[in-house]
């Protein structure tokens, strides 16, 4: 097993900077269009919020039971509240490809979009090195699938980071730092995390975490993806976000 720790740790590290597949479409593109950032941003929140129903909630209620499991759920969206209630949102020093209104709330949106992804990429991190560890093919199996989520995830980082922005540096790094979630996963579940990691911490985690990307996708996402006027391309967005994760989730399981 201690030989297959160095293919655990770079399978982790290449299924989450996947991100930067996604990135590199994002920042190619020269001045998204509404039509776009309502659909990409409508896809962000259906990508967020199936993977926070149908795999973080989930797995935490196999794990620590359906009242503790929303009960998290609930903490990770009172925390997110809180968040929003007493943190300014305002950004200085940016150049506007919108209207200074928009830009701001796009900004914030790319940062949530990857606080949130960063966050679930953590515990996939976790899995792949597992995974790995107990069968290559198998963490093999799971990485692609990983990086078949992660891709998109990219995609919705850069492009409103970008478009509030119109800085391709930044919008690519904003992008790449929650890809680094991932084997910084791997690697505390391989220095750190393995003596107290266990069902009930991991179930809560999942279930916080669960509740943060619900808030981000119906406070910020969903919201956002409507402003810009396109009736309806944010709901098509939401269902194709959701398509692209019930696919993925689907190769993940066979």
């Amino acid at each position: 097993m201690n030989n297959h720790i160095e293919i655990a740790l770079l399978m982790s590290a290449m299924a989450g900077l996947s991100t930067t597949i996604g990135s590199l479409f994002g920042i190619s593109i020269k001045k998204p269009s509404d039509r776009l950032m309502s659909f990409v941003l409508g896809f962000s929140a259906g990508v967020m919020i199936m993977v926070s129903f149908v795999e973080l909630l989930a797995n935490s209620i196999e794990s620590i039971g359906f009242l503790s499991a929303n009960i998290g759920f609930l903490v990770g969206m009172g925390v997110m509240f809180l968040i929003d209630y007493f943190i300014p949102h305002e950004y200085i020093g940016q150049k506007d490809c919108f209207p200074m209104k928009q830009s701001d709330k796009l900004l914030r949106a790319g940062l949530l979009i990857a606080l949130g992804i960063g966050i679930h990429n953590f515990p996939e991190g976790i899995v792949t090195f597992v995974s790995t560890l107990k069968d290559v093919k198998l963490g093999g199996m799971i990485a692609v699938a990983i990086a078949l989520h992660n891709i998109p995830e990219g995609l919705a980082v850069a492009i409103p980071v970008y478009a509030a922005t119109c800085n391709r540096r930044k919008a690519f790094l904003w992008s790449f730092f929650p890809g680094l979630a991932e084997p910084l996963g791997a690697l505390m579940a391989c220095f750190i995390l393995a003596p107290i990691l266990n069902a009930t911490v991991l179930g809560w985690t999942l279930g916080i975490v669960a509740g943060i990307m619900i808030f981000i996708s119906l406070d910020e996402l969903i919201p956002l993806s409507k402003s810009f006027g396109e009736e309806h391309l944010p709901i098509l967005g939401i269902i194709i976000g959701m398509m692209f994760i019930i696919f993925s989730s689907f190769i993940l399981k066979v």
